[in-house]
């Protein structure tokens, strides 16, 4: 038994949602976000309430159901609220600017590296040492915020590289193992 997908979602005010057949278009303040979930799986939309309705008790239809649950209900915050992940930029000379909607960082490497930002993502630089990247998707944030992230990964000996914010990473004795 799923215990997320009995999970009933509510629609906060200003949230618009369309199922036509199993496409789900949900419409809020931020923006408008599309996805087509499995066939099997029903919606029942009410005032203010949402539901995932699975056709059966088999072990196929148990697994979809939570994530077709947990997509929507990220669907219907993002457009509501949107999402935000935060990365810290830890090292000597490491440092991040913005030229125009694109993010530059100097992270050690001879060359400094561009990330271009798509299309409803916002990237941002607070600090010299801290990156911002929001948008609606929490899919496409997390994955974008992953990428910034992958291009100097934090090392265990010193902790420098780019990690999220409030991240812990387990360092490791040196050689001489004091």
């Amino acid at each position: 038994m799923s215990r997320v997908g009995k999970k009933i979602i509510d629609i906060p005010a200003g949230v618009e949602i369309k199922i036509d057949g199993h496409t789900v278009t949900v419409k809020g303040p931020k923006g408008e976000l599309t996805r087509t979930f499995n066939e099997d799986m029903t919606f029942n939309l009410e005032e203010n309430t949402l539901e995932v309705v699975r056709p059966s008790e088999s072990k196929a239809h148990k697994t979809i159901h939570g994530t077709t649950r947990a997509l929507l209900a990220n669907m219907v915050e993002g457009v509501a609220k949107g999402f935000e992940k935060k990365l810290e930029l830890i090292g000597v000379g490491y440092r991040a600017q913005m030229q125009g909607k694109n993010l530059i960082l100097n992270v050690g490497y001879s060359h400094p590296v561009e990330i271009v930002a798509e299309d409803g993502i916002t990237l941002s630089v607070e600090k010299n040492t801290s990156v911002k990247v929001e948008g609606i998707s929490k899919e496409r944030v997390g994955a974008i915020a992953s990428t910034i992230r992958a291009t100097r990964p934090p090392e265990p000996y010193k902790g420098k590289g780019i990690r999220y914010e409030g991240e812990y990473v387990r360092r490791k004795e040196g050689k001489t193992g004091k």
